[in-house]
């Protein structure tokens, strides 16, 4: 699995309304034969800073970035960012979650 992880500052004036800005977007990628998932969050501390976590079959995100969808979303997205996003990305022997193993749940 390849995991993305994408912090994107938005412009004030479009903060409130990033995630029915990036929808179509969002739906779209969702639909991807390769995506696992596309998860937008909002942070808690910096409400103009939204984190994506997208993750994608080994050979999903070639497909992904060459999607007219994507490529719609950096040609009129870039208006509404404050600045260049930041991103990560792994190359994982997985292709789902982990559970987290040090919490103990009770019965």
């Amino acid at each position: 699995m390849i995991f993305i992880a994408v912090k994107w500052r938005i412009r004030p004036e479009h903060a409130d309304t990033w995630l029915d800005e990036v929808a179509d977007f969002t739906e779209a990628t969702r639909a991807e034969p390769g995506n696992l998932f596309f998860d937008w969050s909002r942070s808690v501390d910096d409400p103009t800073e939204y984190v994506l976590l997208e993750a994608f079959t080994d050979d999903g995100a070639g497909p992904h970035v060459s999607s007219d969808h994507f490529q719609h979303a950096m040609r009129t997205l870039g208006s509404k960012v404050a600045e260049r996003p930041r991103i990560v990305n792994f190359q994982l022997p997985q292709d789902d979650w982990s559970r987290l193993g040090e919490l103990q749940l009770d019965d």
